[in-house]
């Protein structure tokens, strides 16, 4: 951006709303700007901090008459899909200020703001006796989550977590605030589910909760040693287990610092880790071929619902890494025997997860969007910590590495909030790709939002 343009555009922002504004140099510039995932360095134009819908109308306006474009923002976890764009010309709109959480018990509904977490949606659901299709983290964002796919740990019993959107408010390309919905500007309603921010910045979702109060949760510890026969134990388990239960497998290397519980700190293990919908008899029974495997660590449990966010142990603060990702419909002997070479203390890997999917991801869902479900029977990701460059590089390969021993059983389907990067629309998207870049091209004529271009390609 031009220092003409800057100003054009800083004047026009302070014509149309009082949010406040960042610019390269200005001391809250850098923390702005900032991503959960730091290993992720974006340098935009400007940052804008809006509060509110109208605030955001008026910033995308602000950027439609000065020719700039905009990336949504709210945490920053999937920062990774805009590395290696030009961002010279692009307004980051961070939501981060812009939350709130409303919950409706009689029709089991939150109605939630563009930049909330999950972890403040659940813990507005909990008292009511509700809670909703969260993933394993509670600072992501609902709207990137969700909007995305989103699997929770409730997911082979539910479904991904879009599916569970009933209404979609948003700025779109020409400032306007427009509410999206099956009954109304459905055909946008149905590109956002799965396009997110490629439509617009998002205000305002509207989802169903489930009645849970409470959940069977926890996990299953193993040392490294124990990892070929635990994994292929958990791959025979998963062919026939209950749509009630959903888990992932890791194997998992951690550093030798204080800060870790004395059974993770320096160790390698492996985890099965997850939930469990029912009472406590039927959990016990989906539960007993893996307890047959000798675990030196159960905490499996019923537990209060909000309290399923803190299982699956994900990083607390904001963390470098870089990642890869595929989705595999068999596991053979030959898979797992690869899959835990590439994976193991020397990899550079900090963790390797399969997750568990089948039930009712592969099923049809009535009313879906351009993202509803997901095929295969495991989903894999890799994760390395990358504070620097180099690291980065290293850790990229060895990322890549891990998920290559899988490739020979790869299915052409992805799951979007475990990619990193932007990736080829018709891998991302499926049957969808189609009417989705017909529906890009139809509400984003001219480009605005980044995730729009990058969608067409």
């Amino acid at each position: 951006m031009t220092i003409t343009e800057s100003a054009l555009f800083a004047a026009t922002v302070r014509d149309l709303a009082s949010t406040p504004v960042h610019y390269p140099g200005d001391d809250g510039y850098d923390a702005a700007r900032a991503a959960w995932n730091t290993a992720v360095d974006l340098r935009p134009a400007a940052v804008a901090l809006p509060r509110r819908a109208e605030e955001v109308a008026a910033v995308v306006r602000a950027a439609a008459e000065t020719g700039l474009r905009v990336a949504p923002q709210s945490t920053g976890h999937a920062a990774a899909a805009l590395v290696g764009e030009d961002l010279a010309d692009v307004v980051l709109v961070n939501l981060k200020d812009f939350t709130g959480v409303t919950i409706d018990p009689e029709a089991r509904t939150a109605r939630v703001l563009g930049g909330t977490l999950w972890q403040d949606v659940v813990a507005a659901a909990a008292p009511h006796g509700l809670t909703a299709l969260h993933g394993s983290a509670g600072d992501v964002a609902v709207a990137g989550y969700a909007l995305h796919g989103g699997l929770s740990f409730y997911a082979r019993l539910h479904g991904l977590a879009v599916n569970s959107i009933r209404a979609v408010e948003l700025v779109t390309a020409d400032g306007t605030i427009v509410r999206t919905s099956h009954e109304e500007n459905s055909a946008l309603f149905w590109a956002v589910r799965g396009g997110a921010g490629a439509f617009g910045v998002v205000t305002a979702i509207e989802l169903d909760l489930l009645p849970v109060r409470d959940i069977v949760g926890g996990m299953l510890l193993w040392d490294a040693s124990e990892a070929r026969h635990v994994l292929a134990g958990w791959r025979d388990w998963a062919a026939t287990a209950s749509e009630q239960v959903t888990t992932s497998f890791r194997i998992m290397h951690f550093p030798p610092i204080p800060e870790l519980p004395p059974f993770l700190s320096g160790r390698s293990v492996v985890v099965v880790d997850g939930a469990i919908v029912g009472d406590d008899a039927s959990a016990a029974d989906i539960l007993e071929p893996l307890r047959r495997l000798a675990p030196e660590l159960d905490t499996f449990g019923r537990i209060p619902a909000p309290q399923l966010l803190s299982v699956h142990m994900d990083p607390p603060q904001p963390t470098p890494g870089v990642s890869a990702h595929a989705v595999v419909d068999v596991l053979p002997d030959a898979a797992v025997e690869a899959f835990l070479a590439a994976a193991g203390p020397a990899s550079g890997v900090m963790f390797a997860e399969l997750r568990q999917l089948g039930g009712a991801l592969g099923r049809p869902q009535a009313g879906a969007g351009a993202v509803s479900g997901i095929a295969g029977a495991f989903a894999a990701y890799a994760i390395a910590v990358a504070p620097t460059p180099e690291a980065a590089a290293a850790g990229t390969a060895a990322t890549r590495a891990v998920i290559a021993t899988l490739e020979p059983y790869r299915v052409p389907s992805v799951l979007l909030t475990f990619a990193d990067g932007a990736g080829e629309t018709a891998e991302r998207y499926g049957t969808s790709a189609e009417r989705l870049v017909a529906e890009a091209r139809r509400f984003d004529p001219a480009g605005r939002f980044v995730a729009s271009a990058a969608l067409r390609g």
